[in-house]
């Protein structure tokens, strides 16, 4: 009886010190909001604080729901306050900062970024490689959730720093490629670290970093090579309030996607040779799938329609046909026939892992391919 009275005792003490943790969180947030509230002042529009009123909503419920990846967000906010109390000077490209004010810099915060997801992948693939040792994913898990919270940050830092250079250059930094990709370096990492809270999923995780190795790669070379790091005026398209809302939620989408598409690898090799009994069980692998497509067919619905709204306000009409509008149209059919066949029609195994796959193909053509190869109204996102 006693064991199971100091049992009872102990969910109900983990209880309450999750809700206060919460509850300090929820507090943490309402001061970042309020503070923010007091620099818009009476000049913030509707827009303005409609769509902070959605951020805070979003970061209380996400709390609520995974305390864990709250903890990475506050982290990052308070590293991104603490850069940016580096005194204000030249830009980082500029040359003529001090070492410490450098490594106050976003362009710095990415570059660790970066070497923590190679770090990361690394570690999971020596996990995969001797799943008897733990400390390879421990390691490995915490240079992820690091890379997470300077990529957040170092997009914060960056928001401050567009306004340092001046009002007419300041703006949220989800404009450009190179913003973007660190965006989805976020979005993909917490995805994936929420998905690694499922133990079983966990010997899928050197699969899953794939995707950021790809992404900081990427924006490795195109930050190198096209000096992409350097903070541009806005393209009068892009001066929206639509593109604070379109943006995070297409690449939510596509993080979504992308991983799917790992797990799908990962359950095409759980079938054969060695590797097969060191990866999650097939099952386990298509559930994880599944609920990784639902969700970014849900938010990349949502930027489809606010694309759309955006589009009748620059341009004069909800669709037009133009290429990148063509691909995402695809991109949607496509996953809203994978999630009828999973659902309606019950098909598994193999098959909708290989469609996961190739759809990874058409996801990575509807974001990168078009623009380096089609024309079009939204040229001023090409290579």
């Amino acid at each position: 009886m006693e064991t199971v009275e100091s049992l009872q005792w102990a969910r109900a003490s983990g209880a309450a010190r999750t809700f206060s943790e919460w509850r300090v969180h929820a507090l943490l947030y309402a001061a970042v909001a309020s503070w923010a509230a007091l620099r818009l002042g009476p000049q913030g529009s509707a827009w303005d604080w409609g769509i902070g009123a959605l951020a805070l909503a979003a970061a209380l419920l996400g709390a609520q729901r995974w305390l864990g990846g709250s903890r990475l967000v506050l982290a990052a906010l308070g590293l991104a306050a603490a850069a940016a109390l580096a005194p204000a000077g030249e830009p980082p490209w500029a040359g003529s900062r001090s070492a410490g004010v450098m490594l106050a810099s976003s362009q710095a915060l990415v570059l660790g970024m970066t070497l923590l997801v190679l770090a990361s992948f690394a570690g999971f693939v020596a996990a995969l490689a001797a799943p008897a040792r733990s400390w390879p994913m421990q390691g490995a898990g915490r240079a992820l959730q690091a890379s997470v919270v300077l990529g957040l940050a170092a997009l914060l830092l960056r928001w401050v720093e567009s306004y340092r250079l001046g009002a007419h250059l300041g703006h949220i930094p989800i404009s450009n490629l190179y913003e973007v990709l660190v965006l989805f370096v976020v979005i993909s990492g917490l995805l994936q670290l929420r998905l690694m809270a499922r133990g079983e999923l966990r010997q899928a995780a050197a699969l899953m970093s794939v995707v950021s190795v790809a992404a900081v790669g990427f924006l490795s070379w195109y930050a190198l090579s096209r000096g992409a790091d350097e903070i541009q005026p806005l393209v009068p398209a892009l001066d929206s309030y639509w593109m604070k809302l379109h943006v995070p939620a297409n690449f939510i989408g596509y993080g979504a996607f992308c991983l799917a598409a790992m797990l799908g690898v990962a359950r095409l090799l759980a079938d054969h040779g060695r590797l097969g009994p060191r990866l999650p069980a097939p099952a386990a692998l298509e559930v994880a799938m599944h609920r990784l497509i639902g969700l970014g067919f849900v938010f990349f619905t949502v930027a489809t329609i606010l694309g759309a709204l955006w589009a009748a306000e620059a341009w004069g009409g909800y669709w037009s046909w133009d290429p990148k509008e063509t691909w995402a149209l695809i991109v949607w059919l496509n996953y809203a026939a994978w999630l009828h066949v999973r659902l309606v029609k019950g098909y598994g195994g193999r098959f909708i892992a290989w469609w996961a796959v190739i759809g990874l193909l058409v996801t990575l053509f509807a974001f990168l391919g078009v623009n380096m190869y089609l024309a079009g109204m939204h040229s001023y996102g090409g290579l």
